[in-house]
C-alpha cells in the first residue's frame, strides 16, 4: 500500500508540473506574439467564418492575433446548421435563396457544385478580393460593394443559413475559417467535415490567402481539417489544428503570410493530427511592400461601410 500511495504521489506530481509547463509555455506564446507578428499583414482586411460549434477561445485568439499581424478584422460569418442541413426542405431553400441573390449580380454559378458550394460561391466573389486593402466598388470588376454584400448577407441570415457580427460585408483579401470544438466521436467524416472542402475551395478561389484552423481536441479523425487535410485543396489551403493555444494563433497569421508570400501551403500543429510541422520554416517576415497602416486601413472599412 505504501509503495502504491507513493507512485500515486509521483504521477500526481509529475501531472502538476507538466500542467504548469504547459500553462508558462502559453504565457510565454502570448507574450511574444506581437513581436512576432508585427506588420506581417499590414494592410490586409481579414474575414472570419466559422463552423456550428466553432469555439470562442479560437475565435477572440483569432481576431486578436489579426490586430497584432497588423490587419483588420472586418466581421465574421457564422454558419449555421441549417446551412449543412441536407433534407429537401433545406436543400431547396438554400438553392431559391442563392439563386434569388445572384441574379442581380450577373454571377454564373457552377452548375455541377452543391448547393452549398454555390452558396459559397457567391459569399466569396460579393466578399473576398486577391487585392490588400481594396475598397468597395473598386478596380476588381468580379467585387460588389460593401452595401451589396450586406444585402446578400441579410438575405442568408433572414433564411437562417448564417448570422453575423461586425462588418463582414466589407471586402477582405483574408479569410480564416474556424472549425467545430469536437470531432465526431466515431471518428467518421459528418456533414460538416463534407462541406467544408467546397466552401473553403471557394473561399481560397477569391482571397489572397484562406487558412483554416480548429481546436486540438477537435482536429482529429473524422474532423474538418482532417477531411481538408486528405483533399487536394489542402495544397492550396493552410491549416493550423491548435489555434486553442497562442501559439496556434501566431502561427496561423504566419500560414496566412506565407501564401501571400506565394509559398506553399501546410499543415500545422500536432502529428497526432495529422500535421507535418509545427510552423512555418523559415518564419515569414514583413512584405517591404506593406506600408497601409491597421489605422488607415480601420478608416477604408469604415468608408466602405458608410
Amino acid at each position: 500500500t505504501s509503495k502504491l500511495q507513493n507512485e500515486l504521489g509521483q504521477v500526481s506530481s509529475q501531472r502538476d508540473t507538466a500542467q504548469q509547463q504547459a500553462t508558462e509555455g502559453e504565457m510565454y506564446a502570448q507574450a511574444v506574439e506581437p513581436a512576432m507578428l508585427h506588420n506581417l499583414l499590414t494592410g490586409h482586411r481579414l474575414l472570419i467564418v466559422t463552423e456550428p460549434g466553432a469555439q470562442s477561445q479560437v475565435v477572440s485568439g483569432i481576431t486578436a492575433a489579426a490586430i497584432h499581424a497588423g490587419a483588420t478584422v472586418t466581421g465574421q460569418i457564422n454558419l449555421q446548421p441549417k446551412f449543412f442541413d441536407t433534407s429537401g426542405t433545406a436543400q431547396d431553400s438554400l438553392n431559391q435563396t442563392t439563386l434569388a441573390v445572384a441574379q442581380p449580380t450577373g454571377l454564373q454559378l457552377d452548375a455541377s457544385a452543391t448547393y452549398q458550394q454555390q452558396a459559397a460561391q457567391l459569399i466569396a466573389s460579393e466578399i473576398l478580393t486577391s487585392t490588400p486593402g481594396s475598397a468597395a466598388g473598386g478596380a476588381d470588376s468580379n467585387q460588389g460593394t460593401s452595401t451589396d454584400a450586406s444585402t446578400m448577407l441579410q438575405a442568408y441570415a433572414a433564411s437562417q443559413f448564417l448570422s453575423t457580427s461586425g462588418q463582414p460585408g466589407t471586402p477582405a483579401s483574408l479569410a480564416v475559417v474556424v472549425t467545430p470544438q469536437t470531432a465526431p466521436s466515431d471518428g467518421s467524416a459528418d456533414q460538416l467535415a463534407q462541406v467544408l472542402v467546397p466552401v473553403v475551395q471557394e473561399l481560397a478561389a477569391k482571397s489572397a490567402a484562406t487558412v483554416v484552423v480548429g481546436s486540438s481536441t477537435g482536429s482529429g479523425a473524422g474532423s474538418p481539417i482532417a477531411v481538408l487535410r486528405s483533399n487536394n485543396v489542402s495544397s492550396r489551403v493552410s491549416s493550423v489544428d491548435n489555434a486553442d493555444l497562442a501559439a496556434g494563433q501566431t502561427v496561423a497569421m504566419q500560414a496566412l503570410a506565407v501564401e501571400l508570400a506565394g509559398g506553399k501551403a501546410g499543415s500545422y500543429g500536432f502529428t497526432a493530427n495529422g500535421a507535418t510541422a509545427i510552423a512555418p520554416t523559415p518564419a515569414p517576415t514583413p512584405s517591404a511592400s506593406a506600408s497601409a497602416t491597421p489605422t488607415s486601413s480601420t478608416t477604408k472599412k469604415k468608408k466602405a461601410g458608410q
